[in-house]
C-alpha cells in the first residue's frame, strides 16, 4: 500500500489565520485597565447549574462563584486537595464523613447564609437519578446528608467510595448552591443562577466575547489578588496566541505545536507551563452504527489508525501514545494497548471476513484547528485500509448535542468520533464515562459491558492499590476488545502567562483564577 506523509503546518495555518481574524474584530477588548486579571477559555457559557453544566468555562466560573467543601491545589505540585469552604472535613468511617462550613458564607439575591441544609439539598439533588444528571455518578454512593445543626452536617455513604475527596467534593457535583434560590426557580437553570456564594460574583456575559467576575464583598474567606477576572472567549489556539502577543489577556492555553518556537523566543514578560494534564484524546468507534455492529469491521478502523502520525504531525512527538484514558506515568497506567496499529493489511483482511467493501464512515469533531487536524491525519491513514472518511466539524455548543439521546436517536448513527476528556486523579474519574449509564450522554461507543460495570463498583469500593490497579487495566482492555476505542494520547498541557502572578492550575487542566497570585 502507498506511503504518505502530512504537512503539519499546512493543517494549522488556514485554521489559525482564520481564528486569529475572529479575534481581531473591532469590539474585542485588548486591555484591562486597574486590578484585573485576563484569561481565555476555549467555549463558551451554556450552563451553570452543576447537575447539568458541561465543564470548560463553566468550571472556571463556578470555582469563583460557588463554594464546596475542599479545593486542589496546582497539577504541578500533585494537585493536593485542602479545605475550602468546609473548615473540618473528616472522614470518621468507611461511610461516614464529618463537615462544618466557615463562619460567614452568605447567599446572594437575599437568601440568608449558606447552611448544612443547602450541602445537603446540593448533594443530594445530583444524586436523585430523577433529575438525571450526567454527573450523577459523583455522589451515586451517597445514601444522605445528615444536618447537624447549620453549619455541621454529616455525609452517609451506602458503602466506602474511595474516591470522594478527589471526584466529587471538589468537582462539579460538589459545588453548593442555594435550596431556597434553586426552588424560587423551578429546581433549575441555567446561565442565571438565582443565589452564589464564592469568592466572586458572576458580573457581565458577552455571548461568545467575555463573561466578567467581580469580587465579592460577603465573601468571608480569603480574599482573591484580583478584584475582578475577565474570561475571554477564543476557541483556536493559534489565534489565542496572537491575541496573547497583542495583550488581549494574560494567561491562555497554547498549541502545542507553538511550544518549541515559544521556548526559543518567548513573548515578553511571559512564563511558559509545561506539565503532564489529565486530558485524553481517543477516537471512539461506535458499535451503535449500523455500519459498525461487526466487531471485525470495528477492528478495522482500529488497525487502521495510524496514531504515530498523529502524534508527530499535531503534537510535535512533545507526547507520546496513550495506552488507554488513564494518566501515563502514573501506577494505574496500563503496559501497553492490545492492538498494534496502524496495520493495513489486517484492516484490509477483517473487511474482507465481515465482507465489508467500500465502506464509507462519518468522523464528528470539533472544529478547532488541532481537532480538525488530528482528523484529517486519521481520514488519510484509514483511507489507506480502504475506509472512505467525510469528516463532520462542529462548534462546542453544536458537537455535544450529536451525542445527546435527548435530542433524538441521532446518537445511534455517529460512526467515528474524535473526542477529549479532562481526567482526574483517581483512574475511577476517567473510567466512568464508559459504563451502560453513559451510553446517549458520553459514552458515544454504545459500549455496553457487565464486567466493566462491575470491576467499576469494585474500583471505588477497594481500598488495595495492587487490586485497584488491576481492575482499572482489566476495564482498558475490555474497552480496546470492544472494538470501540483508538486510544491516542494524553496532551501536554502548554500555557503561556504573564510572570507579574503565580496561576494554579486544576487536574482538569483548567485554571482557578480564586488562587492565582500577584508576585511581590
Amino acid at each position: 500500500m502507498k506511503q504518505w506523509s502530512l504537512d503539519r503546518r499546512a493543517f494549522l495555518k488556514a485554521a489559525g489565520v482564520l481564528g486569529a481574524g475572529l479575534a481581531m474584530k473591532p469590539d474585542f477588548a485588548w486591555s484591562a485597565a486597574g486590578d484585573t486579571l485576563r484569561i481565555r477559555m476555549e467555549g463558551d457559557l451554556q450552563c451553570l447549574d452543576p447537575a447539568f453544566m458541561n465543564g470548560g468555562i463553566e468550571d472556571v466560573m463556578m470555582r469563583g462563584i460557588y463554594v464546596s467543601l475542599n479545593h486542589f491545589g496546582d497539577i504541578r505540585k500533585g494537585s493536593p486537595w485542602s479545605l475550602w469552604g468546609a473548615e473540618k472535613l473528616e472522614q470518621k468511617d468507611p461511610k461516614t464523613i464529618a463537615f462544618t462550613l466557615i463562619d460567614g458564607l452568605k447567599w446572594s439575591g437575599g437568601f440568608g447564609a449558606v447552611t448544612a441544609d443547602d450541602v445537603k439539598f446540593s448533594f443530594e439533588r445530583i444524586a436523585d437519578k430523577a433529575l438525571a444528571s450526567p454527573w450523577a455518578y459523583q455522589f451515586e454512593k451517597l445514601d444522605r446528608v445528615e444536618v447537624a445543626d447549620a453549619r455541621n452536617g454529616i455525609i452517609h455513604l451506602k458503602e466506602p467510595y474511595q474516591p470522594i475527596f478527589v471526584t466529587s467534593l471538589p468537582y462539579y457535583g460538589g459545588h453548593i448552591i442555594s435550596r431556597a434560590g434553586t426552588e424560587k426557580a423551578g429546581g433549575k437553570f441555567t446561565t442565571q443562577p438565582p443565589a452564589t456564594c464564592g469568592p466572586y460574583l458572576f458580573s457581565d456575559w458577552q455571548q461568545k466575547q467575555k463573561v466578567t467576575l467581580t469580587a465579592n464583598p460577603d465573601w468571608p474567606g480569603p480574599k482573591p489578588d484580583f478584584s475582578k477576572v475577565e474570561i475571554y472567549v477564543v476557541s483556536d489556539d493559534q489565534a489565542a496566541q496572537l491575541a496573547y502577543e497583542a495583550d488581549a489577556f494574560d494567561y491562555t492555553k497554547i498549541a502545542i505545536s507553538a511550544t518549541k518556537a515559544v521556548k526559543e523566543k518567548p513573548p515578553a514578560d511571559t512564563i511558559l507551563i509545561e506539565a503532564q494534564s489529565t486530558r485524553y484524546v481517543w477516537l471512539t468507534v461506535n458499535q451503535l452504527s449500523p455500519r459498525l455492529k461487526d466487531l471485525k469491521v470495528r477492528q478495522a478502523v482500529q488497525y487502521g489508525v495510524d496514531v504515530g502520525q498523529i502524534l508527530t504531525g499535531v503534537y510535535d512527538d512533545l507526547t507520546k501514545r496513550s495506552t488507554g484514558v488513564v494518566q501515563p506515568g502514573t501506577k494505574f497506567a496500563r503496559a501497553s494497548n492490545l492492538i498494534a496499529a496502524p496495520d493495513y493489511e489486517k484492516s484490509a483482511a477483517l473487511l474482507k471476513e465481515a465482507g465489508v467493501s467500500d465502506l464509507s464512515l462519518t468522523l464528528t469533531v470539533m472544529n478547532d484547528s488541532i481537532r480538525t487536524a488530528t482528523a484529517q491525519i486519521i481520514q488519510a491513514s484509514l483511507e489507506q485500509a480502504g475506509i472512505k472518511v467525510e469528516i463532520q466539524p462542529y462548534d462546542e455548543a453544536a458537537f455535544w448535542g450529536v451525542g445527546d439521546k435527548t435530542q433524538g436517536d441521532g446518537y445511534k448513527n455517529i460512526d467515528l468520533a474524535l473526542m477529549d476528556f479532562a481526567g482526574g486523579i483517581d483512574p475511577s474519574e476517567n473510567l466512568v464515562w464508559f459504563r451502560p449509564d453513559q451510553i446517549g450522554a458520553y459514552n458515544w461507543s454504545g459500549f455496553d459491558s457487565a464486567e466493566f460495570e462491575t470491576s467499576y463498583q469494585q474500583l471505588v469500593a477497594e481500598s488495595d492499590e495492587a487490586k485497584r490497579i488491576a481492575l482499572s487495566n482489566r476495564m482498558e482492555d475490555l474497552m480496546e476488545q470492544s472494538g470501540g476505542f483508538v486510544f491516542i494520547c494524553h496532551q501536554p498541557l502548554v500555557a503561556i502567562h504573564k510572570t507579574a502572578f503565580d496561576p494554579v492550575i486544576y487536574p482538569d487542566g483548567h485554571p482557578n483564577p480564586v488562587l492565582f497570585k500577584k508576585k511581590a
